[in-house]
């Protein structure tokens, strides 16, 4: 077969096709969230002090991000599209850069020449008997972006599953095979015993309907809301990402795809973030397919699906129904992601319910997420033309066709008691009551 010898002259260390890949002043795109290819950063970092400014285009990346210690700075520099905990402080830091933009359109930034690549790094199955290996649990943002680059050098894990869908490449369009038999990364969506976050997940759970397509966004809420819908009959998938909480609800018969008018009988997503349980589970598995975040995070192709329900976090909305989810004010904190897809995705559906759920209050009580205005400078990720359901632990507010008036009192509702009075008395100051 000829694959296979194609595969065994492509075969080298590390350190060896790190050497001889990157250069100084090069783009190099590193697969991210659970799928990051740790046995090529390795060798990056080692190679890294012979190295000058040496872009990593990223997105979210879970696990150390090693390339990013002070030490390296002149060396490696990352440029991230999703800000996760591990890079924050470089980004605050100004050690490392933030380029916003929509789940949506951040492989085509690569595909379309804005951000041209030189090198990918990325993280494999092994390959088929055809000599197709997969991109497994980082397919939507890695794909493309992939294709785009000048070279591809692949870590070959026999830990990573081979998922179906949009997920192959083969061998021969790789430059450079390293074989790493390691762990992937897991991750933990949800947090165990939060009454605040049950309490918000029952509201959602109340409008989820029979046959409804879900869209769980990054964070505690959405994923945790899986765990109080196994009364629901016939539920879909069509999402940005899942984790554990959809195999447990495929295995109690909750999710089935009858109902989906796109892809019937499948889960769609772009990638997954989970257990490794969760990836035993996912290898081979007919009923999952992974298909390109352009495609997945479309706005047209979600509203497709009947019954799109999406469900997204934030860190504050205003009495208008403005809905910031990236900052702290001017500090950025993470990024837009897929939310402004999937909410405008969920508005076009038939049937459909764009959620934003967040708990009233931050600092243990001390100040509320509900306020009359944004904090300066912070980023407006969903806009107030395109906000539906508002949803904390009080109850469920829907904007959708509401005046500012009739916002404020909605969202007023479902704040905190405690800040009820003074943010009656502030909207009256802004004209809203």
């Amino acid at each position: 077969m000829r694959w296979q010898a194609h595969y065994q002259n492509k075969l080298v260390t590390a350190e060896r096709a790190i050497a001889a890949t990157v250069k100084s002043g090069q783009r190099v795109f590193l697969t991210g969230n659970c799928s990051v290819p740790r046995a090529l950063v390795d060798a990056l970092i080692s190679r890294a002090p012979q190295l000058a400014d040496v872009e990593l285009a990223q997105v979210l990346t879970v696990g150390p991000a090693t390339w990013a210690a002070p030490e390296l700075a002149g060396h490696l520099r990352s440029n991230v599209m999703f800000i996760g905990g591990n890079i924050r402080q470089a980004i605050w830091e100004q050690r490392a850069d933030y380029t916003p933009v929509l789940l949506s359109e951040y492989p085509t930034i690569f595909r379309r020449g804005g951000l041209p690549i030189d090198v990918a790094l990325v993280h494999l199955s092994p390959p088929d008997e055809h000599g197709f290996c997969s991109f497994g649990i980082e397919t939507g943002l890695t794909k493309t972006p992939a294709e785009s680059a000048g070279c591809i050098v692949a870590q070959i894990n026999p830990q990573m599953p081979h998922i179906p869908g949009d997920t192959f490449i083969h061998v021969d369009d790789l430059d450079y095979i390293v074989e790493a038999d390691m762990p992937l990364e897991a991750f933990e969506m949800t947090r165990a015993d939060d009454p605040v976050v049950e309490a918000i997940s029952r509201h959602i759970a109340a409008l989820v309907p029979d046959g409804a397509t879900l869209q769980m966004g990054i964070g505690a809420v959405p994923d945790a809301v899986l765990s109080f819908l196994e009364d629901k009959q016939d539920l879909g998938v069509h999402t940005e990402l899942f984790s554990d909480n959809v195999m447990r609800l495929v295995e109690k018969g909750v999710i089935t795809g009858a109902c989906k008018t796109l892809h019937p009988g499948k889960i769609t997503a772009g990638f997954v973030l989970g257990s490794r349980e969760l990836y035993r589970w996912l290898d081979h598995n007919p009923l999952v397919e992974l298909h390109r975040t352009e495609y997945v995070n479309d706005p047209c192709v979600i509203g497709q699906n009947y019954r799109q329900v999406a469900i997204n976090g934030a860190i504050e909305v205003d009495l208008t129904g403005q809905v910031c989810a990236d900052s702290l004010g001017p500090k950025l904190y993470s990024g837009v992601g897929g939310q402004m897809d999937f909410i405008y995705g969920a508005s076009r559906s038939e049937g459909g319910v764009p959620i934003i759920a967040l708990p009233s209050t931050a600092r243990g009580g001390e100040t509320s997420r509900i306020v009359p205005m944004l904090k300066e400078g912070a980023g407006v990720v969903t806009t107030r033309n395109h906000v539906h359901w508002i949803v904390t632990e009080h109850g469920a507010a829907d904007l959708y066709g509401k005046s500012l008036r009739q916002r404020a009192q909605a969202l007023i509702g479902i704040a905190a008691p405690q800040f009820r009075e003074e943010l009656t008395r502030q909207a009256r100051e802004l004209g809203y009551l």
